[in-house]
């Protein structure tokens, strides 16, 4: 994608709203000193953690470590995207940071290395004592929720959501795969000046505000169905469907020449499957040249996809944002969003409106290869969190 294409400009750093819970700060990627410039705008803390969002244009080794030297008491967290989400919605060649007061939130994050080979009970066992070591020490902080970064190209961001959700007990968790454009070639996390791939880091946050974990998508299943006949799960390849080479039957399906497929194709015919009384997007990332499809999750020999077609994406999004206004307006909200979404938005030519609506509801985020919802990773989805005011009772101390 060009950094610099029908986006906001957003060469200077943007002063937060103070109305806002979270402070939030975007500098461009070319900037000689971003971390130096988001603290200008972020100021000193005391934070809980900081998250950082950079485009893949950015030297993200030296922001990480850039955010080590300028935050040294402060978690850090850092993912490279496919794109963010900036006070003007949709924006690329940015490096965003959303800084968590710590008079408002107490938290702790864990670096999960190798994450294609996991010693799950290990895990387990490390997640559940550090919740309940955070529970103790915030005990007067009441809500809680999790924040998950992979590497978008670990191919394991389902094992892996599945692996620690029995460690979190009630507290909900979403997230995001790390992005890398549409490149595809190198996806990043970091933590505390530590750079890894094949690796995620998980967040237990704790907080007064109210929060709300959500997950929306804009599209609706119709009765075309495949069956997926020859899969490699492992490397998310699905060889053939209805035991017919998987590229040509799927471009039969959708009415496509299976000789133009492209990202396009796949964000406008995105396929489902039914789990339980929900269907889940299971996202197409491209073709290969012996007409194989590789997804962005987990599939499978026996899986029946079904076409789905799209709502209006303006229109649902507003009604979805809306929706969670029901009673309070939330003064922040995260957005972990598909990069299938920003791509059907670019093909439709929305995404000055969609980036009207996700500005006027305080989102903020970056675009991904996937995301995180409870022990699920799905596509083509907005998950995130919002955050509303506390209630008049609860107190902002954080228990010693």
């Amino acid at each position: 994608m060009n950094a610099n294409a029908g986006f906001a400009d957003a060469a200077d750093p943007v002063q937060p709203d103070e109305s806002c819970a979270l402070r939030t700060a975007q500098v461009c990627w070319s900037n000689t000193s971003p971390v130096a410039a988001l603290h200008d705008v972020l100021g000193p803390g005391p934070f809980s953690f900081i998250s950082i969002m950079a485009t893949p244009l950015a030297d993200f080794q030296g922001v990480v470590a850039e955010a080590r030297r300028v935050y040294p008491d402060t978690d850090v967290v850092a993912c490279t995207t496919a794109g963010e989400i900036t006070g003007a919605g949709y924006d690329e060649g940015t490096i965003v940071a959303i800084a968590f007061p710590a008079e408002d939130f107490a938290s702790c994050s864990i670096l999960i290395e190798n994450v294609d080979d996991l010693d799950a009970q290990a895990l387990v066992d490390q997640i559940t004592l550090e919740r309940m070591g955070l529970q103790q020490r915030a005990s007067r902080l009441p809500h809680s929720f999790g924040f998950l970064v992979v590497d978008g190209l670990s191919l394991s961001e389902d094992t892996l959501s599945a692996t620690i959700a029995p460690a979190l007990g009630d507290t909900q968790i979403f997230g995001g795969s790390a992005g890398d454009g549409t490149d595809f070639r190198q996806t990043l996390v970091g933590l505390n000046g530590r750079v890894a791939d094949n690796a995620a880091v998980l967040t237990l946050v704790r907080t007064r505000l109210r929060t709300k974990v959500f997950s929306l998508d804009h599209l609706v299943p119709t009765g075309e169905q495949m069956v997926v006949t020859e899969a490699d799960p492992a490397r998310r390849i699905v060889r053939a469907i209805n035991a017919e080479p998987a590229a040509r039957e799927y471009a039969r399906i959708v009415g496509k020449d299976p000789e133009q497929l492209d990202r396009f194709t796949f964000a406008a015919h995105p396929v489902v499957v039914r789990i339980g009384d929900a269907h889940h997007v299971r996202a197409i990332q491209q073709v290969t040249e012996d007409g194989d499809l590789v997804f962005f999750s987990a599939v499978d020999e026996g899986m029946v996809l079904t076409v789905a077609q799209p709502e209006n994406m303006v229109t649902h999004l507003e009604r979805k944002l809306q929706e969670l206004s029901t009673e309070n307006a939330p003064s922040d909200i995260i957005g972990c969003d598909c990069i299938l979404r920003r791509i059907e938005a670019e093909q439709s030519q929305i995404v000055r409106a969609m980036s009207d609506v996700l500005s006027r509801h305080n989102v903020i985020g970056f675009s991904t290869y996937g995301e995180q919802i409870g022990p699920l990773h799905v596509n083509h989805t907005m998950s995130g969190v919002a955050f509303y005011p506390a209630d008049a009772d609860e107190t902002t101390h954080v228990a010693d």
